[in-house]
């Protein structure tokens, strides 16, 4: 006698890389943690953004690239020929505030939130060796905020009571936005 076996392969994910296969399988309030990552970050971005800008002495980058950096990151020279570049200087003190603010929003509302998971992500690996500190050892915050990042865009955060389930399905003539434009889905989700 013949059975229909219907396989399900709900909340699992797998991924191979280099010849290795990971296999995993989510608990079902998963997407409500994916969502309080994304909001988290949200905000904690979206707050130090406005800090910056609204703050009655204004935001330097050069100050602190130039001032704050300790001499044992192993980017330090960097740092300070950033600093001690007048145009990228400038630069940094607009993108800085501004970009922290604009990912902070876009993961608020759950839209581009790949990209702004990305460029979170970004900021925070230069801020890990822009403050580099390893007295207790390699994983400090700045660190576990990047896989925070990493997470929210490797999860697509941005679908879950976000803008982004919205913008992908936006029909262009009876097909998907992402189905006309595959791409999108690297800065969506």
């Amino acid at each position: 006698m013949a059975t229909n076996e219907i396989k399900t392969r709900v909340n699992e994910f797998e991924s191979t890389i280099g010849g290795v296969t990971v296999h995993g399988k989510a608990h079902s309030l998963s997407a409500w943690f994916v969502l309080a990552l994304r909001l988290m970050m949200g905000y904690a971005f979206l707050y130090s953004g406005w800090d910056k800008i609204t703050a009655a002495e204004p935001f330097s980058a050069t100050g602190y690239l130039m001032n704050a950096v300790p001499a044992e990151s192993p980017l330090v020279d960097m740092f300070h020929w950033m600093g001690s570049t007048p145009w990228f200087a400038d630069f940094l003190t607009i993108a800085v505030p501004w970009g922290e603010l604009l990912i902070g929003l876009a993961l608020l509302v759950g839209a581009l939130t790949r990209l702004a998971a990305f460029f979170g992500a970004f900021m925070m690996l230069m801020f890990y060796f822009s403050n580099w500190d390893v007295a207790h050892g390699l994983i400090n915050g700045d660190f576990a905020y990047m896989l925070v990042f990493l997470a929210v865009a490797a999860f697509g955060a941005g679908r879950i009571l976000g803008l982004d389930a919205i913008i992908e399905q936006y029909d262009l003539g009876g097909e998907a936005l992402v189905e006309r434009y595959p791409k999108l889905r690297y800065v969506l989700g």
